[in-house]
C-alpha cells in the first residue's frame, strides 16, 4: 500500500508561483491564522516546491490550508501572501468493526417475513461517503441449520435481520434451542476487496403473545384519574414499538410496555363505541403482525335532560275555535340512550292554570305524546297566552332531570270586515300621450278593520273602463299599450279591492270600489335622422361644389324638415335646407390629411303647431334634432393623367365685367357620359390660374368661368378646368381672349393696317440694318487704337514716358 505521504509527494506537490524575477528574499510559510505553520510542509526556496516532511494521515486531517508569503528579512512583504490548499486523500486503511462481539435477539411466533426484528450496527474510520467506508453485511453461517438452513435473511447495507420467507414457513418446526448466526461485515461495497470483521447473533424463537382483546365497557362520565388503564397488549418479540389508533378518533393512548389508557372522561352521547387497532413495530415503523382489533363501548347514565324544541313564531289560533282544536304538540327530545328509561319522557301542563270557579281549562295537554288541545273555555281575539309545559325524563319518576318548555299561542280574529277605500271618487290627472309605462297614475288609499295582518292583505283589480289593458295597478313595461289621443282622449277606471283571505261575514260594500278619470294630453314626438351619425371621407383636393352625402330623416313621409350646419368653423361645408344634401361650400384649403372635423347637423320640424287637450290653438316652439357629421380629410390622389379637351376660343374685356364664359364639362366619351352623377369642376393648380379666374358651378354639367381680378393683362390666356365625373377626371383647357373694354363694355377688336404705312417687318428690318452699320464703325475704330498702343509698346524701355497724360 503506497503511504498517503508519498503519493502526495509524488502527484500533488505544486511549484509555487514565486516571481519570475531575481529577488532576494525569504520564502515564509503560515497556516490560517497567519502565523509560522507547524506541520508537515516547507516550501524548496531555490526550486519553490512545496513539500511534505512526514506522512499525513486523513483520518487525523482531510485538509490544509496554507499562505507563502516572500518577505525581506526584516519582515517587508516583496511577493503575496499566496493561498495553497491542500487536500489529503484518503486510503482504506481502517478495519470495520461491529459495536458488539456478540449480539442476543428474540423472534416472535407469529412474524412476517421480511420485517426486520434486529438491527446490526458497525463503523468504519475511513472518510463518509467513500468506498472505504461502505459496509456490506452477510450471514456466513447458521447453527443448526434444522429445519432449515437458510432461516433468516440479512439485509447487505442496513444489516437488517428478517426472518425469510422459507423460515416462516418452517417456524412451526424450529428448535426449542437459539440459532447462532455468524454474521461478517466488509467496507468496499460490493467489491472483492477491502477489509472485514464477524460477529456471532443468538436468536431465540418465543411463543407468540399477540393475541385479540375482547370488548372493553366503560362507563360516561367515569371520575377517576386519568390517563386510566384499561388494558395490555404484549409482543414477545424485542426491539417492539406500539402504535394505536382509533376510529373514530378518541382520546386513546398506548405505552411502550403496550399498556392502554383513556385519557378523558367519555360521552355516550357524543360517541357509543370506538374501534382500536394495535401495532407492533420495530424501529423503522415496519408491522411485525397485523393488527390487534377490540372494541370500547361506552355505557350510558342519565346525564342528560330533556331538550325541548326551539322558539318557534307564535302559534296562530282564530278565536271561536271548536274544543278539541290541536294546537301544537311538544317533541322534547332526549340524548340519553334510545329505549332505555333514562330517555324516556312524560309531559306535565304547568301554564295557564284554570281560573277560579271555571268548569274547565282552557287548554288539554296528553302527558304521553305531549299533544295539545283548545279545552272547553272560550278564548277572546287578541290574546297573547305564553304556554309552559314541564318534560320530565325517567318516566316522570322523582329523581328524573326536567326541562321546562314554552308554546307562544296568540288567538286572533276572524276575517269579518271587508276593506273600503277611503276615496271613491280620484280628481282628473292629466297625462301625455307618450307616458312611459310604469308612470303613476294616482294612489289609491284603503283601510280594514280586522285586527289580524293576513286577513288586512288587500288585492286590487281594474273592473271597468279599461278594455284596451292600458292601465295596470302593476303595469307590464312590455305589455306593447300606449295613450292615444287620437284613439281616445280620456278614460273612467274604476278599481275595485278585496280581501286576499277568504271574506266571513257580510260582502264588500259600495265603498269598496274607486273611479280614476285620466285626460291623455296630445304630444308630437321630436323628428328623427335615419342615422344618429354620420360619417364621411373627403380628400383635401376636392373643389367647391362636391356633393358628400345625403340627411334624410327616419320618417321622410310623416313629416318635413329644414336643414342646417351649427358648428362650422371653416365655412368649407354648406347643406340645403330642404333636401339634406351636403356640399363643399369651397375649397379645402388648409384642411390636413389624416384630421377629423365635426360639425353639427340640425333638422327643425317645418310642420304646423300642435293642439293640446283642453287647451286653444297656440304657437309651440318648433321640435327640432341634431347628429354629429364627421368628416375624415384624406390625402389628395396621386394626379390622374389628364385628357386634354380643347374648348373654342372666347373673349372677354377687362376691366372686369359683370358676364363670363359657360364651360360645359359633359364628356365626349359615350361610357363617361352614360353614367349618371353630376360633374364637379375645379381650376388648375397653378396658383397664377387661381388667382386671376373664379369658377363657380352652373348646374350639374355646367361651370360659369370668370375674371378674378378687376384687371387681368389683355391677351390669349389657356384656363386648365378639372372636370370630375363618379371616378373619372379629364381637364379642359379654355381659350380665353382677353381685351380691352370700350365704354360699352366690349371688347375692342384690332382695325387693319393703312396704305403708305410700314409694317412691322419692315420696320424691324430698317431697324437692324442701321444696328449692323453702327457696329461695323465701331469695330473699326477700335482695331486702329489697338493697333497704335502695338507701336508705342514696342519702343526701347528708357524712351518710354514715365506718365502717361490722358
Amino acid at each position: 500500500m503506497v503511504p498517503a505521504w508519498l503519493w502526495l509527494l509524488c502527484f500533488f506537490i505544486p511549484q509555487l508561483p514565486l516571481p519570475h524575477e531575481k529577488t532576494e528574499g525569504i520564502i515564509v510559510l503560515s497556516g490560517d491564522s497567519g502565523m509560522a505553520a507547524e506541520g508537515p510542509f516547507a516550501v524548496d526556496p531555490d526550486s519553490g516546491f512545496l513539500v511534505v516532511t512526514r506522512a499525513l494521515d486523513q483520518e487525523e486531517q482531510a485538509e490544509y490550508k496554507l499562505q507563502v508569503t516572500l518577505q525581506t528579512g526584516d519582515g517587508y512583504v516583496l511577493w503575496g501572501p499566496q493561498t495553497v490548499i491542500v487536500h489529503v486523500k484518503d486510503e482504506n486503511d481502517q478495519v470495520p468493526q461491529f459495536s458488539q462481539t456478540i449480539y442476543r435477539a428474540q423472534l416472535s411466533q407469529g412474524t412476517r417475513p421480511g420485517i426486520p426484528f434486529f438491527f446490526l450496527e458497525a463503523s468504519d474510520g475511513d472518510a463518509p461517503g467513500t468506498a472505504n467506508s461502505d459496509l456490506r453485511f452477510h450471514i456466513l453461517s447458521q447453527t443448526p441449520a434444522q429445519p432449515s438452513s437458510a432461516m433468516f435473511q440479512l439485509e447487505p447495507q442496513l444489516g437488517a435481520l428478517a426472518l425469510s420467507s422459507e423460515g416462516s414457513t418452517n417456524l412451526d418446526h424450529a428448535l426449542e434451542g437459539p440459532y447462532q448466526l455468524l454474521v461478517q461485515v466488509k467496507d468496499m461495497g460490493d467489491q472483492a476487496t477491502g477489509h472485514q470483521a464477524t460477529a456471532t447473533i443468538e436468536v431465540s424463537i418465543v411463543q407468540s403473545t399477540w393475541v385479540p382483546l375482547e370488548s372493553i365497557h366503560l362507563a360516561e362520565n367515569l371520575k377517576v384519574p386519568y390517563p386510566h388503564l384499561i388494558a395490555q397488549v404484549h409482543w414477545s418479540g424485542g426491539n417492539v414499538h406500539y402504535h394505536l389508533e382509533s376510529q373514530p378518533p378518541g382520546p386513546f393512548d398506548v405505552d411502550a410496555d403496550g399498556k392502554l389508557y383513556v385519557t378523558l372522561e367519555l360521552d355516550r352521547e357524543a360517541q357509543a363505541e370506538y374501534l382500536l387497532q394495535v401495532w407492533a413495530q420495530n424501529s423503522h415503523g415496519e408491522d411485525y403482525a397485523e393488527a390487534l382489533e377490540f372494541h370500547v363501548v361506552v355505557m350510558d347514565e342519565n346525564d342528560n335532560a330533556p331538550v325541548c324544541p326551539p322558539h318557534g313564531p307564535s302559534i296562530s289560533i282564530p278565536e271561536l275555535s271548536p274544543p278539541g282544536t290541536v294546537v301544537t304538540q311538544l317533541l322534547a327530545e332526549d340524548a340519553d340512550a334510545p329505549g332505555s328509561p333514562n330517555s324516556r319522557i312524560v309531559y306535565q301542563l304547568l301554564s295557564p292554570e284554570p281560573e277560579e270557579g271555571a268548569t274547565g281549562r282552557a287548554f288539554d295537554l296528553n302527558p304521553a305524546s305531549g299533544s295539545v288541545t283548545l279545552g272547553t273555555v272560550p278564548l277572546q281575539a287578541g290574546q297573547d297566552i305564553l304556554l309552559q309545559v314541564l318534560a320530565i325524563d325517567l318516566a316522570g319518576a322523582e329523581e328524573g332531570l326536567s326541562s321546562m318548555c314554552e308554546v307562544a299561542i296568540m288567538i286572533t280574529d276572524i276575517n269579518d270586515h271587508a276593506p273600503e277605500f277611503t276615496t271613491s271618487q280620484i280628481d282628473p290627472v292629466s297625462l301625455p300621450e307618450d307616458v312611459e309605462p310604469g308612470t303613476l297614475v294616482a294612489t289609491l288609499m284603503a283601510t280594514d278593520a280586522d285586527l289580524e295582518p293576513a286577513f288586512r292583505l288587500m288585492e286590487f283589480a281594474i273592473e271597468a273602463g279599461d278594455k284596451e289593458g292600458i292601465f295596470g295597478l302593476d303595469w307590464e313595461p312590455d305589455s306593447g299599450h300606449n295613450l292615444s289621443y287620437e284613439a281616445v282622449p280620456y278614460h273612467k277606471v274604476v278599481v275595485v279591492v278585496r280581501n286576499v283571505e277568504e271574506l266571513v261575514g257580510p260582502g264588500p260594500g259600495p265603498e269598496a270600489t274607486a273611479t280614476v278619470t285620466v285626460l291623455v294630453e296630445r304630444v308630437m314626438p321630436p323628428p328623427k335622422l335615419d342615422q344618429e351619425r354620420y360619417e364621411a371621407s373627403v380628400p383635401i383636393s376636392t373643389p367647391a361644389g362636391s356633393l358628400l352625402l345625403t340627411i334624410q330623416p327616419s320618417d321622410p313621409m310623416n313629416r318635413t324638415l329644414r336643414f342646417s350646419l351649427v358648428n362650422d368653423s371653416e365655412g368649407w361645408f354648406c347643406i340645403k335646407e330642404v333636401s339634406g344634401e351636403v356640399h363643399t361650400a369651397q375649397s379645402l384649403q388648409g384642411a390636413q390629411p389624416g384630421v377629423t372635423y365635426t360639425v353639427l347637423v340640425e333638422a327643425q320640424d317645418a310642420g304646423t303647431p300642435q293642439l293640446t287637450f283642453i287647451s286653444n290653438i297656440t304657437d309651440e316652439p318648433r321640435l327640432s334634432t341634431s347628429a354629429a357629421l364627421v368628416v375624415h380629410f384624406l390625402k389628395p390622389p396621386p394626379a390622374p393623367v389628364l385628357t386634354l379637351v380643347p374648348m373654342p376660343a372666347r373673349y372677354l374685356c377687362t376691366p372686369r365685367q359683370d358676364y363670363g364664359v359657360v364651360v360645359n364639362g359633359l364628356s365626349e366619351d359615350p361610357d363617361l357620359a352614360s353614367v349618371p352623377g353630376p360633374y364637379s369642376f375645379a381650376l388648375g393648380p397653378n396658383p397664377t390660374v387661381r388667382r386671376d379666374w373664379r369658377l363657380q358651378p352652373l348646374n350639374g354639367s355646367h361651370a360659369y368661368l370668370t375674371l378674378a381680378l378687376h384687371w387681368v393683362e389683355p391677351g390669349e390666356h389657356e384656363v386648365p378646368v378639372v372636370v370630375s365625373h363618379n371616378a373619372h377626371t379629364w381637364q379642359l383647357l379654355v381659350q380665353v381672349i382677353v381685351c380691352r373694354c370700350n365704354v360699352e363694355g366690349q371688347c375692342m377688336r384690332k382695325v387693319g393696317r393703312m396704305k403708305g404705312m410700314p409694317t412691322k417687318l419692315v420696320a424691324m428690318g430698317t431697324l437692324l440694318g442701321t444696328l449692323a452699320a453702327i457696329g461695323f464703325f465701331l469695330i473699326l475704330i477700335f482695331t486702329h487704337l489697338a493697333l497704335a498702343r502695338k507701336k508705342d509698346l514696342d519702343q526701347p524701355a528708357d524712351s518710354m514716358p514715365l506718365k502717361v497724360a490722358i
